[in-house]
């Protein structure tokens, strides 16, 4: 399929190229029934509404969310152990639900029944993806929702999913070239660890695969690593931004200059010490709430993500303001190869071993990819031999990654008081 093909047309015109003030009205319409919904049905939404001494029905705009204060990604955990097992923001009964999913730092996260529940068919749509596509999904269908969120969107669009998951880089290779894939999505770089196996196997990818689309989330796509793929190997490369707790946020248009807010949602970035919104260009964190989801009626969900929009128009039609790059995280929450560790995971590896005295998950970018490697300080008396294999096997549990284990002193840790240390640097 030719490119222009791909990035020609909107999933639905109609919502995509309102103008904006018209678009504006749409979402506050949408709000006002949102913030009912969330005040009758969820009790931490009403507790959040009693606190700051409002009432859904003074939420008339998208200025005065303002009032409300953010719920951070980085207190759920807390929040659903103190009111298992979804913190009171469930909508409904648990009896109602399709799936409980489980994600990293052990966050609880439901989906409903409803069709495209995630809201990601018109964000696969709008990146590039056509019926009849063929798409290797390499997103975890174990336990997180990350698979099966892009599955089901993928499908609803027409597309045929092989469900690849994470790992097994020389299946996934193999599949790719003797299914004749033509779509990928996952992190870009293990879609660059797979293109690196097969020319390793002695295979040409231009020549012998088929590989036409590749849209990716979950870590940084840096404009290196774009230009590789697409120059070298003539990969159209869109990307989008999703969490397991609100589906989509945004997306790349064919463009590449920005990533759409995504529709059925209010995008907030906001100053991450008073939760008041900001201007386009002003850096702060991405805060989401959803419209007609009665399921997890989430108002003022903050992502943890720091960025910043523009509002100019954009050459696409669509009216939606644009984030422009993630910029870093608000917490010490760190997503690394598309997952999410917690500071308290690592304590969670250290209470393993009473060997451990002190121990840093540290996060650095190599040839494009996260490299993560778990510093471990140890008593003088423990041998490092016998606890490698053990402690690689317990990050791997606890984590849900892989890690390099360096054995080191103490005086060797940068910034010991964090327990995650990210030294990446994006262009």
């Amino acid at each position: 399929m030719k490119k222009d093909e791909r990035l020609s047309g909107y999933y639905d015109e109609k919502v995509e190229t309102l103008p904006w003030e018209e678009k504006k009205h749409f979402l506050e319409n949408h709000l006002q029934r949102a913030v009912m919904t969330a005040f009758q049905h969820a009790p931490a939404m009403r507790e959040k509404f009693k606190s700051a001494g409002v009432s859904p029905t003074d939420i008339r705009s998208l200025e005065d969310l303002q009032a409300l204060a953010i719920t951070p990604k980085a207190q759920m955990r807390q929040l659903q152990h103190s009111s298992p097992p979804f913190g009171g923001f469930l909508g409904v009964e648990l009896d109602k639900l399709r799936r409980i999913y489980s994600s990293p730092g052990a966050i609880f996260d439901p989906e409903g029944h409803q069709a495209d529940y995630w809201r990601l068919q018109g964000v696969f749509f709008n990146t590039g993806f056509r019926p009849g596509d063929r798409v290797l999904n390499t997103f975890s269908y174990h336990l997180t929702p990350g698979g099966l969120m892009c599955d089901e969107a993928l499908a609803g669009i027409g597309c045929t999913v092989v469900p690849g998951g994470v790992g097994n880089t020389e299946t996934q290779a193999q599949l790719m070239a003797e299914l004749q894939l033509t779509g990928y999505v996952g992190v870009p770089s293990f879609l660059q660890a797979i293109i690196e196996r097969a020319e390793q196997n002695g295979k040409d990818f231009r020549r012998d695969f088929n590989l036409e689309i590749a849209v990716t989330a979950g870590e940084m796509l840096t404009d290196a690593s774009r230009r590789r793929l697409e120059e070298d190997f003539g990969i159209l490369v869109r990307q989008f931004l999703a969490t397991a707790d609100v589906g989509a946020i945004a997306y790349e248009c064919g463009e590449k200059n920005g990533m759409h807010f995504a529709d059925y949602r209010v995008i907030e970035v906001v100053d991450p010490e008073t939760g008041k919104q900001l201007e386009a260009g002003q850096v702060g964190e991405i805060v989401v709430t959803l419209l007609e989801n009665p399921v997890y009626p989430l108002i003022r969900f903050g992502t943890g993500d720091l960025s910043y929009y523009e509002d100019e128009p954009c050459p696409c039609g669509r009216t939606s303001p644009r984030l422009m790059k993630l910029v870093g995280r608000v917490d010490q929450v760190t997503k690394v190869r598309g997952m999410f560790i917690h500071p308290s995971q690592v304590e969670e590896v250290v209470a393993a071993f009473s060997e451990i005295q002190a121990a840093q998950a540290v996060v650095e970018r190599e040839q494009d990819r996260d490299k993560l490697t778990f510093c471990a300080v140890l008593d003088q008396k423990s041998s490092q031999e016998t606890l490698l294999s053990p402690l690689q096997e317990r990050i791997r549990t606890v984590l849900k990654l892989r890690a390099d284990v360096a054995f080191v002193q103490a005086s060797d840790l940068r910034e010991p008081e964090k327990r995650i240390l990210d030294l990446r640097k994006w262009d």
